[in-house]
């Protein structure tokens, strides 16, 4: 018999499960931390036994690096949008829209923002193709840091530390308010004189 070949119906189940899992190892983080994660708390979601995620999912290091790779890619794909509505022309409101992207990104999510920013585990280390996105986002923001004149590895770590700490300090202090979204502005004008622009 010729014709197109028949649906994988049995991985097309497979993917929807772990999509299942994986949406309910998120509604226990935000409601217990991402720490706090367990797969028995995530198989009471899904309806499974624990011993039955581990067809799905090895270890819970395993859930966590799918995890974070779904976080990353979120954010790159926020960012990739965030260009392509267009950046000013202009070095420092460039600088500012490109951070408030970021930042805003990371404040709407203090589970995500944790798993995708700080060590929860001393024992999870996220997998080559969970990171990739992370790079990737590093990547293009370095491209576009360049385009308006800042190049040096020391001045994009400093604007790493310096995103990242006002990120923290949101969700530390004021989470769902705008306490430190505040003091991006004045945060970039800081940078854009140190860097010369």
């Amino acid at each position: 018999m010729v014709g197109t070949p028949t649906r994988d119906r049995i991985a097309e189940r497979r993917e929807a499960s772990r999509r299942e899992i994986l949406d309910a190892a998120w509604d226990v983080a935000h409601e217990k931390g991402i720490a706090a994660l367990t797969l028995k708390d995530v198989a009471e979601r899904v309806g499974m036994r624990p011993p039955s995620l581990y067809t799905h999912f090895a270890s819970k290091n395993h859930v966590y690096d799918a995890m974070f790779g779904q976080a990353w890619q979120g954010c790159l794909d926020e960012m990739r949008a965030t260009w392509e509505r267009g950046l000013p022309d202009e070095p420092r409101a460039s600088m500012l829209v490109m951070i408030r992207a970021y930042f805003d990104y990371a404040v709407a999510d203090q589970a995500r923002n944790q798993l995708m920013n700080a060590r929860i585990s001393v024992d999870f280390q996220p997998s080559e193709e969970a990171y990739a996105p992370s790079l990737a986002l590093w990547q293009l923001t370095r491209d576009h840091l360049a385009t308006i004149g800042v190049t040096a590895e020391a001045d994009l770590d400093l604007l790493a530390a310096v995103v990242g700490g006002l990120v923290d300090a949101q969700l530390a202090n004021d989470p769902g308010g705008d306490r430190y979204a505040r003091q991006l502005e004045r945060a970039v004008g800081m940078l854009a004189d140190h860097f010369g622009l």
